[in-house]
């Protein structure tokens, strides 16, 4: 008994520090081994790879309109990634991200429109933030309720109600929010200047992505120092561990769910009062699923979630490089992308052996 009790392995036994380097080692080249693939198509068409992703990195870092471009491309990937990263710490897989952001904009747009216009900003801007967290909590809301109650899977549900998102802002941008100026255009009035996000000058850049770092760090320091935080991750890694220890699991599925709705909602009222000033049928296409390939790419971590969000931001950005200097259309960059999640999928294998 004496020998088993010394050979056998300590629970606590820190981790080595090649065991340490290995994920971080992995992430490295899922971000660099799909510039490699895309370099060999680049290849294909007669296009100097080198040259070109030196061009990329001109127009995004070159100057600041163009970094400040980037950073706002980043900033509603990071809070709709936060949106995916968040439940996925739970145990649930949040793909709503889209639909999220687009209520969250409707409302903010809504209130912007009808109840705020004659505030001020300092108190006009945080009641539409808190417009665009409440849509995006109502939506995600949904989702939640029919995860508790009806024990529906969240990932058909959140993608579905994607879909019914859009068509509901279509269907307001072409009625009771359709501005009269607009000649049949679909889009809703312009939003009070005094709502609009402070800019850096000679930029686009708004304050937005000071909003997204903080709720970064906001997020981080929950899952990561408190109670609920812990009772979080527990949930994520052993659901019946979690209801044995006496959790609410319900509650607890319930109010993650609708938090991260309300993460991606604040990115729709960001969209709005930052960029668009008015609402759109397209308002934040395409950012809830980027957000959720960024909390992949970052193992929904929220602090690398900065990082994978910058660059997918800078891929973005970047889209408009290769039709100018290579003559390929700016959707090429969509192959990149492709590229990342599938290299982000094998990898998963990979830290597993």
């Amino acid at each position: 008994m004496k020998q088993q009790a010394v050979n056998a392995p300590m629970l606590n036994e820190p981790l080595s520090f090649r065991s340490r380097l290995k994920p971080i080692g992995i992430q490295i080249a899922v971000l660099i081994a799909p510039f490699i693939i895309f370099g060999i198509f680049l290849l294909f068409y007669d296009v100097n790879p080198i040259a070109l992703y030196g061009s990329m990195l001109s127009s995004t870092f070159g100057d600041l309109y163009g970094f400040g471009e980037v950073l706002i491309k980043a900033t509603p990937i990071i809070l709709t990634g936060l949106a995916a990263a968040l439940p996925a710490r739970a145990g649930m897989i949040n793909v709503g991200g889209e639909g999220q952001l687009a209520i969250g904009a409707l409302f903010a747009t809504w209130f912007a429109v009808f109840y705020l216009s004659s505030l001020p900003a300092a108190l006009g801007i945080p009641l539409m933030l808190a417009a665009g967290a409440l849509g995006g909590a109502v939506w995600a809301g949904i989702t939640a309720f029919l995860k508790v109650k009806g024990n529906l899977n969240e990932t058909i549900s959140s993608l579905l109600l994607n879909y019914v998102a859009v068509f509901t802002v279509g269907f307001f941008v072409h009625g009771l929010l359709k501005d009269p100026d607009s000649f049949n255009w679909p889009f809703s009035p312009e939003i009070s200047s005094a709502l609009r996000l402070p800019i850096v000058n000679g930029t686009r850049l708004h304050v937005g992505i000071v909003i997204a770092v903080a709720l970064v760090l906001i997020v981080w320091l929950v899952l990561k120092k408190t109670r609920m935080g812990f009772r979080i991750r527990v949930l994520g890694s052993n659901h019946l561990a979690a209801e044995r220890a006496g959790f609410k699991v319900s509650w607890m599925q319930f109010g993650v769910l609708v938090a991260a709705g309300a993460l991606a909602g604040i990115a729709g009222m960001i969209e709005i009062a930052g960029i668009e000033g008015r609402l759109r049928p397209s308002t934040g296409a395409t950012y809830g699923y980027l957000g959720f390939l960024a909390a992949w790419m970052a193992w929904n971590h929220p602090l690398r979630l900065t990082i994978t969000a910058f660059v997918l931001g800078m891929i973005s950005v970047a889209g408009n490089s290769l039709e100018i200097s290579s003559g390929l259309p700016s959707s090429s960059v969509h192959i990149l992308m492709g590229l990342v999640l599938f290299f982000l999928l094998g990898s998963g294998r990979r830290l597993k052996k």
